[in-house]
């Protein structure tokens, strides 16, 4: 399993949000590329980066903070966050992303992000699958939609979707640990699918359980920043 861990950025700073929301805010550091080069010494492979400036503002704010991310470390960027055209993804792409993370988008302009898709191929876009209550939700959860989370996945799955982030917000940021019942749904009704786990996990007992459930990868997040979870553990889990 793969140790994915995730730096948000709101105004080029590291932050997190507590549920998605913008005025939970707690800042954890000044320099992102700092926090990155951290992780990167720990042994770890992977990032998800978040211009959380850019999922309000519908286009990217923080290029500068991905590519001096990219440019200073060997990370391995999943990037998302306002990349909402053509013209956006294709500056995250410029900027270094290895891949991008699309989530409204999947659900506001499907041709669009199918598209993409055909274009960029299953490696290089991730489909943002953020559930409240099983349904997706979208726009920096501000807003549930009608549609099923599992009928969602199932569909870009046929169309050639690989990986998926999906995230229960009702977990997210309050270190009660993650939803093991939904991911373990997800994973027998699509077990192709390499199901990255977002939110809610709180100590290394939540990362064995999500690793023996057998996720491609967790993210974590506040653990971390709050110190519930120390750099050297997840140095042991990833090596």
């Amino acid at each position: 399993m793969e140790i994915i861990p995730a730096i948000d950025i709101i105004g080029g700073k590291c932050v997190r949000l507590t549920k998605g929301d913008y005025s939970q805010k707690t800042e954890y550091a000044s320099d992102p590329l700092e926090v990155a080069k951290r992780f990167e010494g720990a042994g770890i492979r992977r990032l998800h980066l978040v211009d959380l400036d850019g999922a309000k503002q519908k286009q990217i704010v923080n290029k500068e903070v991905l590519q001096r991310i990219t440019s200073g470390t060997s990370l391995t960027v999943d990037f998302g966050g306002g990349v909402q055209s053509d013209e956006m993804i294709d500056l995250a792409f410029a900027a270094g992303a290895a891949q991008v993370t699309g989530g409204s988008i999947a659900v506001k302009n499907p041709e669009l992000f199918t598209s993409w898709l055909e274009k960029y191929g299953a490696e290089k876009l991730i489909l943002g699958a953020d559930a409240k209550d099983k349904m997706i939700a979208i726009s920096g959860w501000e807003e549930t939609t009608a549609l099923a989370l599992i009928d969602f996945i199932k569909k870009y799955h046929a169309l050639g979707i690989e990986y998926v982030i999906c995230t229960d917000v009702s977990k997210d940021g309050l270190l009660q640990g993650p939803s093991i019942d939904l991911y373990k749904e997800i994973m027998q009704e699509i077990p192709e699918i390499k199901l990255i786990a977002s939110g809610g996990v709180a100590e290394v007992k939540d990362l064995e359980e999500l690793e023996k459930l057998g996720v491609y990868g967790t993210i974590v997040g506040k653990a971390y920043y709050e110190g519930r979870i120390s750099l050297e553990q997840l140095a042991a889990f990833v090596n």
